[in-house]
């Protein structure tokens, strides 16, 4: 193996390892908001209050337009994140994205825009990152380009009831 492929190869697990890292600081923040000692269960999501579906902590990866619309019609607020894997703003934004999955009201789906050409379409996903926020099963706004944490959580918690 090339010097180069096994950089490549230690800066994925890297940033894999980051991600991590990052996951389990926020659930032990989490945690100690909760005040009560109970560990949060592996892969439970928030509940949405109103007996809808539970809000997952991890993004959603939709493979074509019928798994949109049911991830738009399970929950109240859907931020829709279309991306590339070879796109740097799309890996720019990666912790972003997991980060508003863990800790936010909305329900986050991805959407890979070269596996995925048809929902991309549907969304008027031309140049990417586009994200798409939907409430109530409308698209309310959109995001063309990187975005900072703070713009797209105001915009989730807007329409989060």
């Amino acid at each position: 193996m090339s010097d180069a492929a096994e950089a490549n190869e230690s800066t994925g697990d890297d940033a894999k390892t980051e991600r991590e890292r990052i996951r389990e600081q926020k659930r032990r923040e989490l945690e100690a908001r909760l005040g009560d000692g109970d560990a949060l269960d592996e892969g439970a999501g928030t509940e949405t209050g109103d007996g809808g579906a539970a809000t997952p902590d991890e993004p959603i990866h939709v493979n074509g337009p019928d798994e949109l619309q049911r991830t738009v019609d399970e929950h109240d607020v859907v931020l829709v994140d279309c991306y590339a894997d070879w796109c740097g703003p799309c890996q720019m934004m990666e912790p972003t994205i997991e980060a508003l999955a863990a800790e936010s009201d909305a329900a986050i789906a991805k959407v890979d825009v070269d596996a995925n050409q048809a929902v991309a379409q549907q969304l008027g996903a031309r140049s990417i990152p586009t994200l798409v926020l939907f409430a109530g099963g409308e698209a309310v706004d959109r995001f063309v380009g990187a975005q900072d944490r703070a713009t797209l959580e105001s915009a989730v918690n807007e329409h989060a009831a």
